[in-house]
């Protein structure tokens, strides 16, 4: 991956594992979009009383040229099921801006 890769983990133990699921999908951003400038992840568990389990948040945001796509998603005991959804969704965005810049949205006529 040639972007600027930033990850940070707050309020967990560092895992090389969870690193190199990221790494991986970064990587595959990098190859669905080559104008990437930058990608920053901050995955957090969140403070909670001890009865109502983990809770965890991933934080992307990703910069291209003309957009900054930023994406956060939760999810309850399982932060790999966070960072698959939080990648999906701005894999989503980042072919609706594709579809922008190539000019493949429907244009709406001009009321008068």
């Amino acid at each position: 991956m040639q972007v600027p890769l930033q990850i940070t983990v707050r309020h967990m133990p560092q895992s090389p594992a969870l690193e190199e699921r990221i790494r991986e999908n970064a990587a595959k951003l990098d190859e669905f979009y080559r104008g990437l400038i930058s990608c920053h992840v901050v995955v957090e568990q969140q403070a909670r009383h001890s009865e109502q389990g983990r809770w965890f948040n991933v934080r992307i945001v990703v910069r291209v040229p003309g957009h900054e796509l930023i994406v956060n998603r939760d999810h309850d005991e399982d932060v790999y099921v966070a960072l698959r959804d939080a990648f999906a969704s701005l894999t989503r965005r980042l072919e609706d801006v594709v579809r922008r810049q190539h000019g493949q949205v429907k244009a709406h006529p001009a009321s008068r």
